[in-house]
């Protein structure tokens, strides 16, 4: 496991939900993919202090994320995704299939995340690209949202993304 910007300890999180699936579906469904993260952050914002101003974030960070998944390239297995919350932190656990050859990538731009040039790397990633990239949307994250992200190898040929979100104390 490859760990950026360490954050809370895990054990401290307590599930809100999860959702589960197929990738083929979520393929072929994509342009409903943020009326999904729309949904899902109001239902984990209602009881934030800003719940509306708690639910953009959240639903912009879930989206960035859903992107991550979707640009994986893979057509079969299953997207998992689970939301949990340890005070005013929220933490997405995201699993979806990858080609094996693809890990690498996964691991390396998580890895990227935590180096003292990740602003700028940011910075030149959105000024050059005519679309945000895998690795520009997991520093967006980082440096936008002030998230913690963590890679996770699974098993079978699969990653799972782990972003801790401190939006409750989040300065827009």
């Amino acid at each position: 496991m490859i760990v950026a910007n360490n954050g809370p300890a895990e054990a401290a999180f307590e599930p809100l939900l999860q959702l589960e699936m197929e990738m083929g579906t979520f393929i072929s469904e994509w342009q409903h993919c943020d009326h999904l993260s729309s949904y899902l952050a109001r239902i984990i914002s209602h009881n934030r202090t800003d719940p509306v101003r708690h639910s953009n974030f959240f639903s912009s960070a879930l989206n960035e994320l859903l992107e991550v998944s979707f640009r994986s390239g893979a057509s079969s297995g299953q997207v998992v995704l689970a939301i949990f919350r340890h005070g005013p932190v929220e933490q997405i656990k995201i699993t979806f299939p990858c080609a094996a050859e693809q890990i690498p990538f996964y691991r390396e731009a998580v890895s990227k995340v935590d180096r003292s040039d990740a602003r700028a790397r940011y910075l030149d990633s959105i000024s050059t690209d005519m679309a945000p990239s895998r690795d520009s949307i997991l520093l967006d994250l980082a440096i936008n949202f002030d998230a913690s992200i963590r890679f996770e190898e699974g098993p079978s040929p699969a990653v799972t993304l782990v972003v801790d979100l401190p939006l409750e104390g989040l300065v827009s």
